[in-house]
């Protein structure tokens, strides 16, 4: 008689996440809320956010990853310096990095900072420069301008060799931040709204149970919000459930998680991110 084979079932991502941690989820989630800028942030929001930190294997306590909130709503996950050197030095194919400055002819100025970034299975390093007037910034740390050009150059030589996405640096989140809030130079005036004729189903008992809309004749079933979370979990355990890269590319096309979030690149950025996962995992 052949024995079943038992599993069990994945631990909620809270919970999993306090754990790590030693903290019982409320503490766990009080803490993260106070500490990374997360206070006002709507459980979805929140939710979008330790996932990131659980896929990239970031500390929010230590604060590698916190968050910004943008204007027009929602948040925008940072990592900051530490958690960048975090997840080079942790990424398996992760060969080491070096720095070039070039400054003036009187060697008064700098111009810019050049990283190069090896890869274990590959022959060449990936080369990116920063140029000091394309990142200065009128804040405190660009005081230190050697530093933060630095920094900069190694955050995008990252980007560049093991594709890192939907994490950002803080002067480029507080960029997105401020960008989300677009209010157009003069207003438009409001087009007569046409109300579309409704279809109400009721069961037996008269209660409702389909409200729909009728256009042109046809009636349209109203879609239901996008749970983000419920999404990226369904994701995340059909890709654990797929046993080669030819079927973990097909629940990513069934998926389709780009058509899913179009125009949200944070949770597009989320999805790639599960979706890289696997496939290392799987060799790929």
């Amino acid at each position: 008689m052949n024995a079943i084979a038992r599993t069990e079932a994945p631990k909620p991502l809270m919970v999993e996440m306090a754990d790590k941690y030693g903290l019982k989820t409320e503490e766990f989630s009080a803490t993260v809320r106070k500490t990374c800028g997360m206070t006002n942030a709507s459980p979805e929001e929140f939710a979008a956010f330790i996932m990131v930190a659980k896929e990239y294997d970031l500390n929010p306590l230590l604060k590698e990853i916190y968050a910004f909130p943008a204007k027009g709503g929602g948040i925008v996950p940072i990592v900051s310096i530490d958690g960048w050197v975090n997840l080079i030095n942790s990424h398996p194919a992760c060969d080491g990095f070096e720095f070039e400055f070039e400054h003036t002819e009187d060697g008064k100025e700098l111009i810019s900072c050049t990283c190069r970034m090896y890869r274990k299975d590959r022959g060449r390093p990936v080369s990116v420069t920063e140029y000091l007037a394309e990142c200065v910034r009128s804040t405190d740390p660009w005081k230190m301008k050697h530093r933060m050009l630095r920094h900069k150059a190694m955050i995008q030589a990252a980007r560049y060799a093991f594709g890192f996405s939907g994490v950002y640096d803080e002067d480029e989140g507080s960029k997105i931040a401020e960008m989300r809030d677009v209010t157009p130079a003069k207003p438009q005036p409001p087009k007569p709204p046409v109300p579309p004729a409704e279809f109400v189903e009721h069961d037996e008992d008269g209660v409702v149970i389909e409200e729909s809309s009728v256009i042109d004749g046809e009636i349209v079933r109203d879609a239901a919000p996008i749970d983000a979370t419920a999404f990226f979990e369904a994701l995340e355990a059909e890709l654990a459930a797929a046993g080669s890269v030819e079927d973990a590319e097909e629940v990513w096309t069934a998926r389709d998680p780009m058509a899913v979030f179009e125009g949200d690149e944070i949770n597009q950025g989320i999805a790639t991110a599960i979706k890289k996962r696997r496939l290392k995992a799987l060799g790929a």
